[in-house]
């Protein structure tokens, strides 16, 4: 079986020098705003789905929490777990296969890290893992893209310059999916990755959380937390919690 595109993309290291500018301020004021709003308590076990390098992990550890981080690139959890410590640990696994049942107060999928996956049952069923992972009652914070305001905004082309990489973009929307194309030239090599992410809509999100078993507490249009518009927000960000189904 050929590897899917996000195994490819996110455990190379190019992934990593196109993106290296993301913002540590940015996502810490992020989790700052959302432990102010959850206000999860001293010993709150705290799960980060799809953690990457461990930027919010690390960060939610040293406002003392436990946290456990789990990716599938095996490269982001070799590089995350320089960051280890008795209370914050990762793990090399994938989103759709259970990971600890019934334990985690609060579970985390930040940035993005989902959409990636060819169905809507697919989808349904992670969702359904992240709910098995949580005690009851708990809460799963979903951070997405505002695929609306993309999608009317979306530029063709573009070329980044990164340590000496030309790395030549483009977008399209395709089969219901906003997909980016990176091709670039490095040591005499070619290469090319794509990124493919569905066009998830506010009503997409309420039928699958609806399905898989959780229940919408809020939900909000960027990183202060300020109410969703569907034209203006960059975001699209969801707190819910596990439902009694």
């Amino acid at each position: 079986m050929p590897k899917k595109w996000f195994q490819n993309w996110f455990n190379s290291p190019y992934y990593h020098i196109l993106y290296h500018q993301r913002n540590d301020e940015e996502a810490e004021f992020f989790i700052d705003n959302l432990c102010a709003y959850l206000k999860p308590t001293a010993d709150s076990n705290l799960l980060d789905i799809a953690c990457g390098r461990g930027r919010h992990s690390v960060y939610l550890n040293k406002k003392g929490y436990d946290v456990t981080g789990i990716d599938l690139s095996v490269s982001n959890v070799k590089f995350a777990q320089q960051f280890e410590n008795e209370k914050l640990q990762f793990y090399v696994h994938d989103m759709r296969y259970p990971f600890y049942i019934n334990y985690f107060d609060i579970a985390f999928n930040l940035f993005t890290s989902f959409g990636y996956f060819e169905t809507e049952k697919d989808h349904i069923n992670a969702l359904k893992t992240f709910r098995k992972s949580l005690k009851k009652g708990g809460i799963l914070v979903l951070d997405y893209f505002n695929s609306h305001k993309i999608m009317h905004h979306l530029t063709n082309q573009e070329v980044k310059h990164v340590d000496g990489i030309d790395f030549y973009i483009s977008k399209k929307i395709a089969d219901g999916k906003i997909i980016k194309s990176i091709s670039f030239e490095h040591k005499n090599k070619d290469y090319s990755f794509k990124e493919e992410v569905k066009a998830f809509t506010l009503a997409d999100f309420l039928h699958m959380f609806e399905k898989s078993g959780f229940k919408i507490l809020n939900h909000f249009g960027d990183f202060s937390l300020n109410p969703f518009n569907e034209t203006k927000s960059d975001r699209l960000i969801f707190i819910c919690q596990k439902a009694n189904v």
